[in-house]
């Protein structure tokens, strides 16, 4: 299936979120990995200027955004919800990491609408928010400091979303602008670098043909290991002519 109609399928709900900026930061998060539906269950304030603010450009998610009483309104429709849960739960579905978790979301998500639930920013989901998930995720986070920002978990699951959506090689901005990258060198030209480096440094008295060392072959193994393009060959061989002009050696090569 077409990886943007996938992502499409795919609602964000945010279970009383309390802060409206979080609900802005999420709008971001989300428009930036390619995620549109939002719905919020009873947020404590929304609309308000601070989600505006904090949505930088996503404004227009908070306008789609539907505004619930309950979760089971938010996931009606669906065939598949994930819940965020920092910890494993006696009751509810076993918690998984992101990237498994949200591949088979991804999966369910070619049945029909799917969801990532994220509960309040300061207690979470309740026992019965995540049993009526088919699934939990958490995210792993230092053991030492383990606050995470709901804006920020918004953002590291829809980049999952994304990424498994895409198969792991998602489109990103400038494609199809010219390349930076010119063709590799081809043998005869780094045999002329390798050349014209040998002749300079010879008529600058860095090397000395008659005591040669390890130079030249630690020169050759340096370009080799860099792949040089074409175009840098001729950046350096145009450095090597201006040197000799310099020291009135003129190009003899």
């Amino acid at each position: 299936m077409n990886p943007e109609v996938l992502l499409s399928r795919i609602r964000v709900v945010l279970c009383r979120p309390s802060h409206p900026g979080n609900i802005g930061a999420a709008a971001r998060a989300m428009k930036t990995m390619g995620l549109s539906d939002l719905r919020l269950v009873a947020p404590k304030q929304f609309p308000d200027p601070e989600a505006d603010t904090r949505a930088t450009g996503a404004v227009d998610v908070l306008q789609r955004a539907e505004i619930v009483a309950s979760l089971p309104e938010a996931l009606a429709g669906t065939v598949f919800a994930v819940a965020l849960s920092a910890r494993q739960r006696d009751l509810g579905p076993r918690v998984g990491s992101p990237r498994e978790t949200v591949a088979h979301l991804l999966e369910e998500a070619v049945h029909g609408e799917v969801a990532l639930v994220f509960g309040n920013e300061t207690v979470g989901l309740t026992n019965e928010e995540v049993l009526q998930c088919q699934a939990a995720v958490t995210i792993p986070t230092n053991p030492d400091f383990s606050s995470l920002n709901l804006g920020s978990a918004v953002q590291v699951l829809c980049y999952e979303c994304r990424m498994s959506a895409f198969a792991g090689r998602p489109p990103v901005a400038g494609q199809g602008v010219t390349p930076f990258a010119s063709p590799p060198a081809t043998h005869d030209e780094l045999e002329g670098l390798y050349g014209h480096f040998e002749a300079v440094m010879t008529e600058t008295g860095f090397y000395n043909p008659q005591q040669p060392g390890r130079l030249l072959p630690k020169l050759r193994r340096l370009f080799s290991r860099a792949r040089v393009e074409k175009d840098e060959i001729n950046i350096l061989r145009g450095i090597l002519a201006a040197t000799r002009q310099q020291t009135g050696h003129g190009r003899k090569d």
